[in-house]
Order: C-alpha cells, then structure tokens, then sequence
C-alpha cells in the first residue's frame, strides 16, 4: 500500500483545465505541455478546496487523518466480508480520527467465512471504541438489514472464484490465450465479469431501495467492467477503487531517484492503463531519464535467460512497461505481467513471452491460477490465528483509499485520489475528451461533503487513447452481456480483446467462447 496518491500533488492542480499540446522540446511521443492559462475549475468541490487555501496532505497528515471531526456515527455496509482484506480495512475506518462511532456491518454468504471475521472486526471495534464513540460490528449472511440506512458500501465480493478459476485459465491456454492474471481482461477477466456482475446488480437495485442516499466503493475486479455496468443500471454515486496509480507514481519517484514529495505528475486513462503524461521535479521532465535507463535495462537480457532474482538485480524486469514508455511515450500504471494481458503486442508467441515476461507477477503464465487458491488457503489459516490471537492484529493505519474518502466525505475536508468513475459525470462533458464518452475513466478526484468529484483531465495523446479505447470496447460488450444475459455479446466482446485476437481467429474466438460458457454453466444462468 502506498501514500502515492494524495501526498505530493497540490489539490489546485485538480480544477485545471489542460489541454494536450505536442512539446517540440523532445522527440518522444506523447509528451504533455501546460498552457499559460487555465480555465474555469472542473468542479465546485475542487474550486473550494482552492479557496479555501487547502493544499496537499502531507505524509504524516495522512496516515494520522484529515482535519476535523465527524459529526455523526455512520452506518458501513461492507460486503464479501470473508476477504482477508477487511481486517486491514476495518481497521482504517475504526482508527478514524475523530469519529464518532456507528456500525459495520459485515456480509457473505459464507458463514464460516464470515464468522472468524465477524470476531477479528468486533475485537479491533472493541479496542478502538470509548465513551461517546462506540462501533458496533454486526454479520450478516443475508445483505438486507446491513444495507438498510446504510451512509456507505464497501464491495469486496468473489462470486465462484474457486469453482472456475482453472476453467477461465485453461480453456484459453488450449486455444493459445495466455494469460498471468486473467481477472479484469482477456477470457478470465470477462467471464469473472459474467459471474461476478449479476451479483454485484443485484445488491445495487437493492441499496437503492434500502439506502439510496449511500456511496458505492468497489474493491471488485474486473473493476472498468463493474463500474461500467453499474452506471448503466443505477443512479447512485458509485468509485472503482485500486492501488495501480498510487503504487506506480511511487516506484518512478524511485527510479528517476526524486523526492516522492517534490515529484509533479498528471496521469489519466482506464483502469490498468492509465498514463503518466507528465512527470517532473522542479520543472525537469523526468522522461528522459527515465527512457534512457529502460533501454539499457532491455538490453541486459534479450533472450530472456536470467532466473527472477538475477533479472530484479539487474533490473532487466517490468519490461513490457518499459517497452511501451519507449514506443509510445509515456509510463502506464499496472505492472508488466498483468499490463502484458491489455495489449496485442508480447503474450502472442513463445519468443515474445521470453523476451519480454519474468516469472511471478512479471508476467509468468497461469501464475494467478496456478497460486490463488494457495494464496487464499494461506489467508484462511492466517484469519484462524488472529481468531486464536497468535497473529497480531495490531496495525498502524495504511494508505488504502475507503476509510480516507468516508473521513473527507463526513468532515468535509477534500481529499484526493485517483478513481473509476463515468466518463460524463452526473451528465456532464466528458473528463477525457477523446475516450469514449459512456465509458468509465480513471482520473483525479475530489471527495468532500458534496461526495465525489472528477477531476477534467482534458485529451490523452492520441496514440494512448487509442489503447485505452480497445480495451473499452471491450468493457463495452461484456457489460451488455451481462445486462442482457447474451452469450453473442460475450463472444463479441472476446472477438474485440486486443490480446485474445492477436492469437485467435474469430472462429476459435466463438468456440472457446462458447467452451467456457459450457464449463461454468452452473454459474452462468439465464445466458442465452
């Protein structure tokens, strides 16, 4: 977890209207220039901030809280509450500064997964509480009573992960689809999409019956698919929320060897692919050397014959995201295994995957298949422990975004963070002008009293729009065909998957397609 995402930026630089300019500085594609002149702020929240002197937190502000004090207990409804991600999460919320107390309510479906938790949560509530400012922890195997009156939702659900975790794995890798994570694109990110979304439908028609006047934070891949099908279906205020901007703009503070702090940046795109268009310090663009270490990282091991370890010590590792800030002019948020799965370019042919892909999350085939059922075997051993008490469960509070966006929302004090949100906001323009308009865009935003509020970013580079736009299309399909429960729009929808069509033909699309449809039928009803 990272402080990257509200720590170094000046909250002014959220109501400023850029356009994208070619700068004949430099030759490198894509590169960002500020005019002289702004324009009118993209949003009340943001022009208050401004006005009101509000400048960044700072990275010891952030992790103690933002200022003020909140005015009311509240109700949090957190559902897929057997994660291993809700102790960590809760305890963010209960160490709130100056708050008063409320209730979660914690809700799977899984008894025995949310039992254990039920009793790790009421145990942090019960140090963290006093007089005045009492949580209550409540668990719920039926959502309905944890989300009536509720002020926010907090969705961590996996719907039938377990079940068909292989199948959205090996069904493509017969047809040549490889994939390393396969959770948010590709055949594994659509088809846990189909699964998941259903579900996730489901809960918003009712939050809008039980607490419409809640805010919607989705923890749950495939995050653009989710959002993106929640906004066709539902009016309430709903964010995607992920680590991949916050972690990223860390780790090239690192590299361009900067004081995270002092670094400036702008960054926009989709979730997974979002770029950083800007990257200075003190007025010096970082790029260059950025480009120039990445070349001669890509140079140290071009047949891919180095074990793990040798190519992290020689930095001959995250080569994809290396090799497209080269080629087209920018550095994109997610790692290079899971980046690999967005794009037509590295995961086509054996020598392109060796080339390119490192083992584990570089890039290594079937690694997430392969290794989360482990993972989760391992979580589910760990939350035993904290029941027992032979794990700690004492932790300082960390950096992800919920538990600050419902602190800046309850003390209206803006916040920053970079989030998944409809690219023409509540009906207005369009936050990145040439993305398509009905899409979700990942952008700066404001959280204060108003709830959210999107930041314009203006035009991407048309090179990276184009990118972005692929993989919206298709988000695009996938979220019909959930709506409409159509299996043509789900083959569609892979017939357009950059990665998937660089390997197959349209008629291995529809077969595979079709096979995997098959095999997770008993989680798929009503597709036609």
């Amino acid at each position: 977890m990272y402080v990257a995402w509200y720590e170094m930026h000046d909250i002014r630089q959220c109501v400023e209207w850029y356009d994208v300019t070619p700068d004949p500085a430099t030759p490198d594609p894509g590169r960002r220039t500020m005019p002289a002149v702004a324009t009118a702020p993209a949003t009340a929240a943001a022009a208050k901030a401004t006005s009101e002197g509000h400048a960044a937190h700072t990275k010891d502000g952030d992790i103690v809280g933002l200022p003020g004090t909140m005015p009311r207990p509240i109700k949090i409804a957190l559902l897929g509450a057997g994660s291993g991600f809700t102790p960590r999460l809760c305890n963010d919320i209960l160490l709130t500064p100056g708050h008063c107390g409320g209730e979660i309510a914690l809700v799977d479906i899984d008894p025995a997964r949310l039992q254990p938790m039920h009793t790790i949560v009421g145990r942090l509530a019960d140090r963290f509480s006093s007089p005045g400012r009492t949580w209550t922890i409540t668990g719920h195997t039926d959502r309905t009573t944890a989300l009536t009156g509720a002020d926010y939702i907090i969705c961590c659900i996996e719907v039938s992960g377990l079940g068909c975790v292989r199948h959205d794995n090996d069904i493509p890798a017969r047809f040549g689809v490889s994939q390393c994570i396969g959770d948010t694109v590709g055949p594994g990110g659509l088809f846990k999409g189909l699964r998941t979304i259903p579900v996730w439908l489901d809960i918003l028609k009712d939050a809008e019956r039980l607490c419409p006047q809640a805010l919607v934070l989705n923890y749950t891949n495939p995050m653009s698919m989710m959002c993106l099908a929640a906004v066709r279906t539902t009016s309430l205020p709903l964010i995607g929320l992920c680590h991949s901007v916050q972690g990223t703009s860390k780790l090239l503070a690192k590299r361009a060897d900067v004081p995270y702090a002092e670094m400036v940046w702008d960054c926009a795109g989709i979730n997974h692919l979002a770029w950083f268009t800007r990257l200075e310090h003190q007025g010096r663009d970082l790029y260059p050397r950025l480009m120039e270490k990445a070349r001669a990282d890509l140079a140290r091991d071009p047949e891919g014959k180095l074990t793990r370890d040798e190519a992290k010590n020689l930095d001959a590792w995250d080569l994809v995201r290396k090799d497209m800030m080269l080629h087209f002019g920018a550095f994109i948020t997610e790692s290079s295994g899971h980046l690999s799965e967005y794009l037509p370019y590295y995961r086509k042919r054996p020598d392109l995957l060796q080339r390119y892909c490192r083992a584990a999350y570089d890039g290594q085939s079937s690694f997430y298949a392969d290794e989360w059922p482990k993972w989760r075997a391992g979580a589910d051993a760990n939350r035993a422990k904290m029941v027992e008490g032979t794990t700690p469960t004492e932790w300082a509070r960390s950096h992800e975004y919920a538990a600050f966006i419902i602190e800046a929302r309850e003390k209206d004090s803006p916040f920053v963070l970079h989030g998944n949100v409809a690219n023409t906001w509540k009906g207005g323009g369009p936050l990145v002008a040439n993305l398509p308009h009905d899409g979700i865009v990942e952008v700066k935003t404001v959280v204060d009293r108003s709830g959210f509020n999107p930041c314009v970013f203006g035009r991407l580079p048309p090179q990276m729009a184009a990118i972005c736009a692929a993989n919206m299309a298709v988000y695009d399909l996938g979220a019909e065909a959930v709506i409409r429960r159509s299996k043509e729009a789900a083959i569609h929808a892979l017939t357009l998957d950059p990665h998937t069509a660089s390997v197959c033909s349209p008629a291995e699309i529809r077969a595979m397609t079709l096979e995997m449809f098959d095999a997770e039928k008993d989680f798929l009803p009503g597709f036609k």
